[in-house]
């Protein structure tokens, strides 16, 4: 029988909290220490982490030398995703506050999602994804949020600020010309989708099942920047 084996422990900045690595039969979870006993993500599960870059990244790959910005680490799929669907030229940057998630992506989880920060075209910024947004202006042609558990889920009230109107106002301005702005959520918000029009973008709700075509949907809003 399968059973949740602790691998290592990764304090969060400036959180008091921390992030825990299991081992599960093949697969690898993340979980909040001391939450609810709830799943952060999983190596099973990515299918709406991929579509959260190749959305975006599809969009603007045919740009020349594309930048683009992740906010979130995570298990590796969506830098992965960004990487599959961009030209040799591009830059990926990924914005990940917690250092332990980098090191489990270079040990353990790099090979479930192909080694991606081996790919000469990824570089890693080791700070607030809400930071890297505003050092930046007109820095990227496209921004992928998966902080959290999006707009509606938050489990840290200091990831509020990137989904508020102050935190969209601060994407649109760090995105080129045309660019594209991706969130991932847990689960659907129309509030959101008004925010992100007032924002100044043209935005797009879309369901995207977390594995195969069946089970739980996730929610990806796909935004385009309508001027400057």
């Amino acid at each position: 029988m399968k059973r949740f084996v602790l691998l290592d422990t990764a304090p969060i900045p400036e959180n008091g909290g921390a992030l825990c690595l299991f081992e599960y039969g093949e697969d690898f979870v993340i979980k909040i220490q001391g939450g609810d006993g709830g799943q952060l993500m999983n190596t099973r599960m990515h299918g709406s982490e991929d579509a959260l870059a190749e959305i975006p990244c599809r969009k603007v790959a045919g740009r020349p030398d594309s930048r683009v910005l992740i906010g979130g680490l995570g298990m590796g799929f969506t830098l992965a995703s960004a990487l599959k669907h961009l030209g040799k030229t591009a830059e990926v940057v990924v914005a990940e506050l917690v250092p332990g998630v980098v090191e489990w992506n270079r040990g353990p989880l790099g090979e479930k999602a192909g080694k991606p920060l081996l790919d000469p075209r990824t570089v890693i910024r080791m700070e607030d994804v809400a930071k890297v947004l505003q050092a930046e202006p007109q820095g990227f042609d496209a921004i992928m949020l998966d902080v959290d558990n999006g707009p509606e889920g938050l489990t840290q009230k200091a990831n509020s600020w990137l989904y508020s109107a102050g935190g969209l106002s601060a994407c649109a301005k760090a995105l080129r010309p045309k660019g594209v702005l991706a969130v991932w959520s847990a689960s659907a918000d129309r509030q959101f989708s008004d925010k992100l029009k007032k924002a100044g973008f043209k935005a797009e709700e879309v369901q995207v099942f977390a594995h195969g075509n069946k089970g739980t949907r996730h929610t990806i809003w796909i935004a385009e920047k309508l001027k400057g």
